[in-house]
């Protein structure tokens, strides 16, 4: 079997900006992670095994000079003692437990020090993905040049109609050769002529470097999940917000913030944060309801809500980012980013629904014990977490679901 990840950067920009942050803010928490697979998916015979041995040849994927010097002039705002980090930095196998129960059905934890395990999520998606791919034979059928020119027809649509977008496709794309496939066509359709729209780059740090893009991203839920599990949920959201600001100083300013509801972290949305953030991620829930709340609060500070962006991620494809744009315009500076519409999009190929999320979290190696954690997500059903933690979680941020 082929290694699938080669690149120490092919991986999502929030992955290392969280981990600068942790190692700044929680240098010795220590977390657990794990999979679920939404479709309840029975793996080939042997998957586990094969997953395994990509794990273990990660241990050979270190950061080359190339991309710390593309990341040092692309991502002016990580400070230059992380990239000392990152140069001493080894994937250990011990950090991973992966196993297949009699049905077939995958299972996999980590666990570790925050700032070492908060590499592998997107790297261990991506394999599992494309491993499935491969062990089930479907990628046979994967017809790149059509791919590239769907990617282009694509992209055409999104810059013609005035949208602002992104790739953030890399956890659950088909294979490493589709995500490149898609970011070349993007790039290449947005410097064919001028557009109203803009192409503002890929959330994958290789692939921004192979075609001298911007690497975009700032935070995922993990985040603000860990610090709920370390300090408690109603506060969380201060808590990372003021983590943020410490590491970046304003920069990165586009905040992720639905770990646990709309609800707690408007309570925790005070002027000063909102405006030292230059706007907010809406990641779940009804797209035109999130958005008038976001403008709502704005204007409860007497900030302009045009004058903050305001990024949509949640399972968007071509279609919905338009119509979103059409109505969004009138209320603020829409953006996009679209994830597995643009990378694991081939006909007759269903792409996988598969998550790894922070399960629980402790400040310092010396506790005896974790403090467990979920995401209550603005989309009723899709919480992540053990039912008995969600349950604790929506009572103490007094959550109701009808």
């Amino acid at each position: 079997m082929r290694q699938i990840i080669n690149h120490f950067t092919d991986d999502d920009l929030y992955k290392f900006t969280m981990c600068c942050a942790v190692i700044d803010n929680f240098p010795r928490a220590q977390v657990k992670y794990s999979f679920t697979d939404r479709d309840n998916t029975v793996y080939p015979v042997g998957f586990a095994d094969e997953l395994m041995k990509q794990i273990v040849l990660l241990e050979g994927v270190v950061i080359t000079d190339e991309e710390i010097d593309f990341m040092i002039r692309k991502c002016y705002y990580i400070p230059h003692w992380f990239y000392k980090y990152l140069k001493g930095y080894r994937f250990n196998r011990k950090w991973v437990n992966v196993s297949q129960d009699e049905e077939g059905h995958l299972h996999v934890e980590f666990e570790g020090s925050w700032a070492d395990t908060i590499l592998l999520e997107v790297k261990v998606l991506a394999i599992i993905s494309e491993l499935y791919y491969i062990m089930t034979g479907e990628c046979s059928g994967f017809d790149y040049d059509d791919y590239y020119h769907r990617s282009y027809t694509k992209a055409q649509r999104l810059l013609e109609t005035g949208c602002i977008y992104s790739d953030f496709g890399t956890r659950r794309r088909a294979s490493f050769e589709a995500e490149d496939t898609v970011v070349r066509a993007m790039r290449d359709c947005y410097d064919s002529r001028q557009w109203e729209g803009k192409f503002v780059g890929t959330s994958n740090v290789y692939f921004a470097m192979k075609y001298d893009l911007l690497p975009v991203g700032t935070m995922a839920h993990e985040f603000v999940c860990a610090i709920g599990g370390m300090y408690g949920a109603p506060m969380a959201n201060h808590i990372a917000m003021n983590s943020w600001r410490n590491t970046f100083r304003g920069a990165l300013g586009t905040y992720l913030y639905d770990s646990f509801g709309w609800d707690i972290f408007s309570l925790n949305f005070s002027e000063d944060f909102a405006n030292l953030f230059k706007g907010l991620r809406i990641d779940s829930g009804d797209n035109y309801e999130q958005l008038q709340k976001i403008v709502a609060k704005y204007k409860s500070f007497g900030i302009d809500p045009k004058s903050k962006q305001v990024t949509f991620s949640n399972a968007l494809n071509t279609e919905t980012a338009i119509e979103i744009q059409q109505y969004a315009k009138d209320y603020c500076q829409p953006s996009f980013g679209i994830g597995t519409h643009f990378t694991n999009d081939f006909e007759g190929v269903k792409p996988m629904n598969i998550v790894i999320k922070l399960v629980a979290a402790k400040i310092t190696e010396l506790w005896t014990f974790y403090n467990d954690t979920c995401k209550i997500s603005e989309d009723k059903g899709k919480h992540t977490g053990k039912p008995e933690v969600i349950k604790r979680f929506m009572e103490t941020l007094n959550i109701k679901e009808s």
